[in-house]
């Protein structure tokens, strides 16, 4: 599988499968939800003995655009929120 075919199978699909409004794509107006990464250098720190690790080569990390990882570092900022399917009742 391509990489791109793996990014889109990771956002576009799924937002559009589940109708989230403004998610997935990179578009304006749209939230910013955007990681930036090198395909060369990730890796999976995670073990089951010390899962809570970051990964290597994921450099900045942006969510509703807010940076909440910087420079491979997380940032105190905590700008993720829950979204609802149209399935959602309350």
């Amino acid at each position: 599988m391509s990489l791109e075919l793996a990014i889109h199978k990771m956002t576009g699909l799924p937002a559009g499968n589940l109708s989230l409004k403004q998610r997935g794509l990179i578009r304006e107006g749209y939230f910013a939800d955007i990681t930036i990464f090198d395909p060369k250098t990730v890796i999976d720190r995670a073990t089951f003995e010390d899962p809570n690790q970051y990964p290597l080569g994921i450099n900045f990390v942006v969510v509703n655009g807010e940076i909440e990882v910087d420079g491979g570092q997380r940032t105190p900022t905590l700008a993720g929120r829950v979204l609802h399917g149209p399935g959602y009742r309350r």
